[in-house]
């Protein structure tokens, strides 16, 4: 069964990478249930789908497009191995931890439904490491280690608003035909730049990254 494990708000603090401003990627469960509605646009908008959520940076993060970010426990105990240490559901500042989703290979513009409420989000992109994600787990070369590993956790925009918490069941209610995925993307736009036209065979990608691809298709 596909599940929310934890539902994670963020608790604002200095942003390690630069300490004049604030951040939200310090996210911890919290008791939910949590309101999820359309944060608007990026630049000016809400930021964070969660109520009660921070977005510190709204110049490259939050908004409609990565409303919500999700990302799987599995893979995060992967992480435990690898670096010898303890990572706690909300260390790498997703909303939702998840357990039974293969996030990685999530379709773009695939739907999930969780929870009884009414809430229904999709899949738009992967999610692309940032300096302050580095300092906050200060691990040297983090960047390119995250990279490398193409498990980048998905962005998801609201389809119909709700409620989550911990617990709730994450059913896929709609999926579409292409295989673009989440981790196809996110090679396309890092180390794998010739895979950007074919990005473009998912419709609900969002606008900037279809002009991305599209200059690639054109020179």
């Amino acid at each position: 069964m596909s599940t929310v494990l934890t539902v994670n708000v963020a608790q604002p603090r200095p942003n390690p990478a630069n300490e004049r401003i604030l951040t939200g990627i310090d996210k911890r469960p919290v008791e939910g249930p949590v309101g999820v509605r359309a944060p608007g646009p990026m630049h000016g908008g809400l930021g964070s789908g969660l109520i009660g959520d921070t977005i510190g940076n709204q110049q490259f993060h939050g908004g409609d497009d990565q409303a919500v970010y999700a990302y799987a426990r599995e893979d995060l105990d992967g992480w435990q191995t690898e670096l010898d240490r303890e990572i706690a559901n909300g260390v790498f500042g997703e909303n939702l931890t998840t357990a039974g989703v293969d996030v990685t290979n999530a379709r773009i513009g695939e739907r999930w439904r969780i929870g009884s409420d009414g809430l229904e989000l999709e899949v738009s992109r992967p999610r692309i490491p940032c300096r302050t994600f580095a300092a906050w787990l200060q691990i040297n070369g983090w960047m390119k280690t995250f990279t490398r590993s193409a498990i980048p956790g998905a962005y998801l925009r609201l389809v119909h608003p709700g409620t989550v918490r911990a617990g709730d069941a994450i059913v896929v209610a709609e999926r579409p035909d292409h295989d673009i995925t989440v981790g196809f993307v996110f090679r396309a736009l890092t180390l794998e730049s010739h895979l950007l036209p074919e990005i473009l065979r998912a419709d609900a990608l969002p606008d900037e990254l279809k002009e991305l691809a599209g200059r690639r298709v054109s020179m």
